[in-house]
């Protein structure tokens, strides 16, 4: 088993997909500080399932996209892809090349696949648990750790010789079972507790079982009661059926003689309406003559009216023409008057001239 490339995209310094491809000639990966070569190691140990925040030099998971730049936008995921060549059948799979997958998006979403199909972490861990690669795997080595082998913190050298020796698949395995023995031993304290509840209610269970017993019985008595019951109201239902039967038909001899009755009722009624109709007919002729004659009355009544006012008008008018007349001959008078005391007045003018 062989690692043939790694592909990185949006992780970290990382903006655009990046491929390095591990050739044989290829034994790691060397440059100028701050280039990106810890997040190289860091984008394979993310993609080998490492959880830790502090292993991967972050303060947040979310940290691990691409936050973008001036010049470029931020990244909406992280995505880091390793492929295996499995030609000699090392990984318990069929295919001859495998590719493992892990991307986290920036609403908080991530996802595992192998060979881009969906998967667990737990399936990528039990598929690489043979051949030595994990997260903490000493295969993959950086700056930091030689001088954690060489100090021997936290006993690196033993996990190192561990991992080399193959040992800590087992102690893996170990502590799953031990885990598991535990979650057994709680499931063992659990069944204790029902099994002492289940006696403490099995007393109760008993009494319920003799009142469920009482209940069938009594159930079936009821049973037998309610069909002799149920007979009995049959019966009685049969008899006041039977007699109802007898005084409907009584019932419906009366209604047809009360029929008949309304029949000749409704005959009689329809003969008055006949009549009635009649008797409008001749009331609608007498009202219309009374209308015509109201009618001529209203029309006398105006003419009359109207001869009142022109004799009134014409009266008036002789009283306006009288009184003009007076009124003429009193102006003649004035007028005369006038006339003679001129003369007069030039009499007397012509006298005093005259005298002079």
């Amino acid at each position: 088993m062989r690692l043939t490339s790694l592909e990185i995209k949006g992780f970290k310094s990382f903006a655009d997909k990046t491929t390095i491809h591990f050739n044989e000639s290829i034994t790691g990966i060397v440059g100028p500080n701050g280039c990106g070569k810890s997040n190289v190691v860091d984008s394979i140990r993310w993609v080998l399932g490492e959880q830790k925040t502090s292993q991967l030099r972050l303060e947040k998971m979310d940290n691990l996209i691409f936050n973008g730049t001036k010049k470029r936008k931020a990244s909406g995921l992280a995505e880091v892809s390793l492929t295996f060549e499995n030609t000699k059948n090392i990984l318990a799979t069929e295919f001859k090349t495998v590719t493992i997958t892990r991307r986290l998006f920036r609403n908080g979403d991530s996802e595992y696949r192998l060979n881009d199909i969906p998967c667990r972490l737990k399936d990528i861990s039990n598929l690489f648990m043979d051949t030595g690669i994990s997260n903490d795997s000493y295969a993959i080595i950086e700056l930091g750790m030689v001088d954690e082998i060489l100090n021997d913190r936290d006993h690196s050298r033993r996990k190192l010789f561990e991992q080399a020796s193959g040992i800590s698949k087992y102690k893996k395995r170990k502590k799953e079972t031990l885990n598991k023995l535990k979650g057994t031993e709680k499931d063992l304290e659990r069944v204790e507790d029902l099994l002492f509840e289940i006696e403490g209610n099995l007393k109760a269970l008993e009494s319920q079982a003799r009142k469920t017993k009482k209940f069938y019985k009594l159930k079936d008595e009821y049973k037998v009661l309610s069909v002799e019951l149920a007979k009995q109201i049959l019966t009685s239902y049969t008899e006041r059926y039977k007699s109802l039967q007898t005084k409907e038909k009584g019932e419906g001899d009366a209604l047809i003689e009360i029929s008949a009755k309304l029949k000749e009722a409704e005959a009689l009624l329809e003969k008055e309406k006949l009549k009635n109709l009649e008797k409008e007919k001749a009331l609608s002729v007498i009202q219309k003559k009374l209308n015509e004659l109201t009618g001529g009355v209203s029309s006398k009544e105006n003419e009359r009216n109207l001869l009142r006012e022109q004799i009134k008008f014409e009266t008036e008018k002789n009283e306006n023409a009288s009184q003009q007349l007076v009124e003429s001959k009193q102006l003649i008078e004035v007028l005369k008057y006038r006339r003679v005391f001129g003369n007069l007045r030039t009499i007397v003018c012509n006298a005093l001239i005259h005298s002079r």
